[in-house]
């Protein structure tokens, strides 16, 4: 069998500087550290985090008073922000910078007297925090057939912005979509579904010219690593998302010479590793890797942490 790996892969800036803040925070003050929601959408994170001494929770009502609180990749709403505020716990805000830049967007089309659409899945943390960050009316459309059922108060004072996870060819049909019922909108293009995002969808999309099959190692929880798979499928070639090495499965991989492997961008790279060895048990492996978009991208430590 032959493995070829998708280049780029796995973690992006903003998910290694999240996971940094956590790991920095306990050097620095000690466990525990409570974290508000998972601080990255995979298992095996979270789970190495919490051996550590890190302390997940859902709300901040479960975090004991003056408790360092960290607030994770995917950005809180105001009413979250204000409420840690209110109970004095000392926070430090791992939001990744792309997604606060898309905050600032919204609230900058809010501060022009327009109504927002943002472009994004429902129930999805990041879009629950940008909701949450941008005053006013936010309309959540999630399909372009979203955009002929919405009704808004001026179609002239209107303004999209986008979820940073999502398919850049799903997006661009529905920005497609508003551009053509509301003529005057305005909005970023594509520019908003993040670099990382973009070059690992890209990446899926070269895999899937040599390859017979592609395995996504990410959570099922992990909107742009569903987004790599959906993307494989929509191109022919059968795609499976998997947590790690334990859920591949034999018939998979009956009569396939050719396989294809890329990881979610808050996948470590250990567990890609480990898929690479669970291939072996159906036969010998061979492994090259795609030529692909180098990533250089560093984001700075909140204030807090910078020296740590």
């Amino acid at each position: 069998m032959r493995v070829v790996l998708a280049q780029p892969r796995g973690f992006c800036a903003g998910v290694e500087r999240a996971i940094e803040i956590v790991e920095r925070a306990l050097k620095k003050y000690g466990p525990p550290i409570y974290v508000r929601h998972e601080i990255v959408h995979n298992r095996h994170v979270v789970e190495d985090l919490r051996t550590r001494g890190a302390v997940f929770v859902d709300e901040l009502d479960e975090i004991p008073p003056g408790a360092m609180t960290v607030f994770s990749a995917h950005g809180v709403a105001r009413r979250v922000e204000e409420a840690a505020a209110a109970r004095n716990l000392p926070v430090i805000d791992a939001t990744c910078p792309l997604v606060a830049k898309v905050h600032n967007e919204g609230r900058r089309y809010a501060a022009q007297g327009r109504e927002i659409v943002l472009v994004g899945h429902a129930g999805h943390a990041e879009v629950e925090g940008t909701i949450g960050q941008v005053p006013g009316k936010v309309h959540l459309v999630q399909t372009a057939e979203d955009v002929a059922k919405l009704e808004v108060g001026d179609p002239e004072r209107l303004a999209y912005i986008t979820q940073t996870t999502l398919s850049v060819d799903d997006t661009r049909g529905i920005i497609a979509a508003l551009k053509q019922r509301f003529p005057a909108v305005v909005g970023p293009d594509v520019r908003d579904i993040c670099y990382a995002t973009q070059n690992r969808q890209q990446a899926v999309r070269d895999l899937a010219k040599q390859v017979e099959i592609i395995l996504v190692v990410g959570s099922r929880n992990s909107s742009n690593s569903n987004r790599l798979r959906e993307i494989g499928e929509e191109l022919g070639r059968p795609s499976y998302l998997i947590d790690d090495a334990s859920h591949l499965r034999a018939e998979w991989f009956d009569g396939v010479e050719v396989v294809g492997l890329t990881a979610g961008a808050s996948a470590p790279e250990m567990l890609v590793k480990g898929v690479l060895e669970g291939l072996r048990q159906f036969g010998d492996v061979s492994i090259s890797t795609l030529a692909g978009v180098a990533e250089d991208v560093r984001f700075r430590f909140p204030a807090q942490l910078a020296d740590t």
